[in-house]
C-alpha cells in the first residue's frame, strides 16, 4: 500500500480541512501530520480505498476512510488519540 498522492489526497479534501482545525496538529506535508515532533497521521491509498495510519499509545493503527462514515468514525478516533491522558496519581498517603 503506497502513501497517497496528490489526487488520492484531493479525493479527502474536506477531511484534511478537518483536521487542519485541530490547532495541535502540525500538517508538514500534505496529508502528514505530526503532533509535537512525532509523526500522528498520514493516508495510503490502494485499490481497495484510502486508509489513515493514526498513532495511538505509540503504535499506528490503519483505518480505512473512504467514505463520509468512516471518515466520521475517524475524526473520533483522532480526537480521542489527542485526548490528553491523566496523570498517575501521586497521592502517596497510606490509609490506616
Amino acid at each position: 500500500m503506497k502513501h497517497a498522492g496528490p489526487e488520492a489526497l484531493d479525493g479527502i479534501d474536506d477531511l484534511l480541512v478537518r483536521l487542519r482545525r485541530h490547532a495541535v496538529l502540525a500538517e508538514r506535508k500534505r496529508g502528514c501530520f505530526y503532533h509535537k515532533s512525532a509523526a500522528f497521521l498520514h493516508f495510503h491509498e490502494d485499490p481497495e480505498g484510502m486508509f489513515a495510519d493514526l498513532k495511538i499509545d505509540g503504535d499506528f493503527r490503519r483505518f480505512r476512510v473512504s467514505t463520509r462514515a468512516e471518515q466520521a468514525a475517524f475524526l473520533r478516533e483522532v480526537a480521542r488519540a489527542l485526548e490528553p491522558r491523566a496523570a498517575p496519581s501521586r497521592d502517596t498517603r497510606r490509609g490506616g
